[in-house]
């Protein structure tokens, strides 16, 4: 495997946990780890153990009484396990929290249960079974990085698999309380080391609390020595002490020294958000906010999934480079973000299908390339796996020339229907109104809109997000972020009854979808810098001939049959998206280029190293205005997760994404490039 840049850990699937289960007198079954020789939870009472080391351990009845804040209460937890100590908080904050408070649940993984494991560990507890069946249906696959699970509407929970240590490090977000869990200290040695309590103290809010149901001598000096204050408490069952505490003053966080630029905005009172642009991007954080409780104005002069997200269908998987990089380890998150999302948003599949993208190689330099990559990043085959030609053409259902990768789990979204749907759930008002202008007051924005009476109004909100694609120039603060438009064409092909049906989605230098509603949909043209929309019939004969590619001599028994196929009788559409010079999107706060180009100036003589006068300033920001844009042909797999990640820093929460990957999304990463290289 490839290490990949900062630190970040390489794409790869995790060992799930081994167990032994083993049966009381009563029949009931406990969980063993195999690998730790020890117990996941108590065979007395599993629970009650629970409930009185890190429930009342760190006295969550009484603090989710009181909370009050429109943040969430944060409580992260060192080792998953079954989920219990993760449904028992859950279930303890709706009993207790009032009805406006929110809960964002944290836990670590090394070695993940399999679904089935983790259904038969949690069924010894019935009167959890809803709530479990909550977690079981979005339990995540086996891979490495951040997997987000919406609980309900009050509660989220971020899954971080991978080594404890490692994934506290990339961890952006603070605490409230520490559920310090895990295989006993003598058991799992690598855990419970220095690092461990020294990344928990700054990730830590000042106050936060923390309890373990073990006394070892290693975990009373390491916590100490991180700055945490801890007592001894009366143990559960047969351990006689257990300890508990917290820490006031948490050490800094030097994470960002070196690149103060991505500092985050300091979090501000936001009870109202415009949004303006209504495609996937759009619409999807609109969702996000209204699921928080916010108050959302959507705006798009032409409705939900007018532009480059009003195509019939849309692919949704990711190519994933033979090396680990940013741009791997943001499509694959954003793939299986999309994934979870979409069941729980649509789980009959209206909106969409989870049918399998099979990523066909066509030539030989894709072959090598897609073998590099099965060999360097060992995922889980329930997500991809290599094919060759005969079990591609058996999964696609139609004759294929190559193998290829098949992503079983991906597919294809109506995104016009999707936009539609998310624009009319609750918290949410559309208007149809053109934003022409903003302004900033001095605490609120001021978005000069045109109705379609020509008349200009002024609105108000506490922030403003851009996700109009092409159109995120046209204002004056987001003017100089380097966007270039790309002009996409589809084709569309009325399909015979007698054709072959397409299983699977096809993908390689085009792509061809399962027919929906009696009608073929593949292509798409890419043309940089064309702003040009009005259908193209040679644009139609280049999608043909990549129809045929993908599917040879599929074309060709159509017109046997005698079904009339050319250009001139396809219909279609052209639409711009927005792509940025890296490929990657912008979702975060809005850079004011003018103080950075004048603030990080000296990053222009010296770049090897962080100077003082450029530490000296934070980020000047457009206070309150966010972008999510230039998400380019892969807004399906991006646009909810950037929505997520921008959420989660508008109501201060614990992001979705590391904190590397996060900073690699920032819209203001050109802008120090361009510096460097004096650009």
């Amino acid at each position: 495997m490839t290490a990949s840049p900062d630190g970040l850990p390489p794409l790869t699937g995790l060992t799930s946990a081994r167990l032994d289960w083993q049966r009381d007198d009563s029949g009931d079954v406990t969980p063993r780890s195999s690998t730790f020789d020890d117990v996941y939870f108590s065979r007395h009472d599993g629970r009650a153990e629970t409930e009185h080391v890190f429930i009342n351990g760190n006295r969550l009845t009484k603090r989710f009484a009181g909370w009050q804040r429109t943040r969430p209460f944060v409580i992260a937890e060192t080792g998953v396990g079954s989920g219990l100590n993760m449904l028992c908080a859950w279930a303890c904050f709706d009993v207790n929290a009032p009805a406006s408070a929110r809960l964002h649940l944290i836990s670590t993984e090394k070695y993940p249960m399999t679904q089935d494991d983790l259904a038969l560990s949690l069924a010894a507890w019935p009167e959890l079974a809803e709530r479990a069946e909550v977690l079981i249906r979005q339990w995540p696959e086996p891979v490495s990085g951040v997997h987000r699970l919406w609980l309900d509407e009050r509660v989220t929970l971020d899954l971080h698999f991978g080594d404890t240590v490692e994934r506290l490090e990339l961890l952006d977000g603070q605490v409230d309380a520490w559920f310090l869990d895990g295989f006993a200290p003598a058991k799992n040695p690598e855990m419970w080391r220095t690092a461990l309590y020294e990344v928990m103290a700054k990730r830590s809010r000042p106050g936060a609390t923390f309890a373990t149901f073990t006394c070892a001598g290693i975990v009373k000096r390491g916590l100490k020595a991180a700055g945490f204050n801890w007592k001894k408490k009366p143990g559960f069952g047969r351990k006689r002490e257990m300890l508990a505490g917290a820490i006031d003053t948490p050490p800094e966080d030097c994470r960002r020294h070196s690149t103060p630029w991505f500092t985050p905005p300091p979090p501000r009172d936001v009870k109202r958000v415009a949004i303006i642009g209504a495609g996937i991007a759009g619409t999807s954080l609109a969702w996000s906010l209204a699921r928080r409780g916010l108050n959302v104005d959507l705006y798009d002069q032409q409705g939900p999934g007018a532009g480059a997200s009003g195509n019939p269908q849309g692919a949704l998987y990711a190519k994933l480079a033979a090396d680990t990089n940013y741009h791997s380890r943001c499509y694959l998150a954003g793939l299986l973000h999309s994934l979870r999302w979409l069941n729980e948003l649509d789980p009959q599949h209206r909106l969409w299908s989870p049918c399998g993208v099979l990523q066909l190689a066509n030539t030989p330099r894709e072959l090598n390339r897609q073998q590099r990559f099965l060999s360097q990043h060992p995922l889980p085959e329930s997500l991809v796996t290599g094919r060759d030609a005969q079990q591609a053409e058996q999964a696609a259902g139609v004759p294929v020339a190559t193998g290829g990768l098949d992503y079983p789990l991906a597919g294809w979204v109506r995104p016009a229907e999707l936009c539609q749907h998310l624009a009319e759930q609750p918290g949410i008002t559309l208007i149809q109104a053109d934003v022409v202008k903003l302004s900033q007051s001095e605490n609120d924005w001021e978005l000069h809109v045109r109705d379609a009476d020509g008349n200009t109004l002024c609105h108000l909100a506490d922030a403003v997000v851009i996700a109009t694609a092409t159109r995120v120039n046209r204002f004056s603060q987001t003017a100089a972020l380097p966007i270039q438009t790309v002009r996409g064409q589809i084709s569309c092909y009325e399909l015979p009854a007698v054709a072959p049906a397409l299983q699977r989605v096809l993908c390689a230098n085009g792509y061809v979808m399962p027919v929906l509603n009696g009608q073929l949909t593949f292509g798409a043209t890419f043309a940089p810098n064309d702003s040009d929309t009005v259908l193209r019939q040679e644009d139609h004969a280049a999608n043909l001939t990549e129809l045929e590619r993908l599917i040879p001599g599929y074309v060709s028994k159509l017109r046997d049959a005698g079904h009339t196929v050319d250009a001139g009788m396809l219909t279609g559409r052209a639409s711009l998206r927005a792509a940025s010079p890296d490929k990657l999107p912008y979702a975060g706060p809005v850079p004011d280029v003018k103080a950075w180009q004048r603030d990080y100036a000296a990053l222009g003589k010296d770049a090897s190293q962080v100077l003082n006068s450029a530490r000296q300033h934070p980020a000047a920001l457009w206070n309150g205005l966010w972008v999510s844009t230039a998400h380019g042909s892969r807004g399906l797999i991006s646009a909810p997760l950037c929505a997520e990640l921008i959420a989660s820093r508008l109501c201060d929460e614990p992001l979705p994404l590391e904190a590397p990957l996060a900073d690699h999304l920032h819209p203001g990463r050109r802008i120090i490039r361009d510096i460097i290289k004096r650009r």
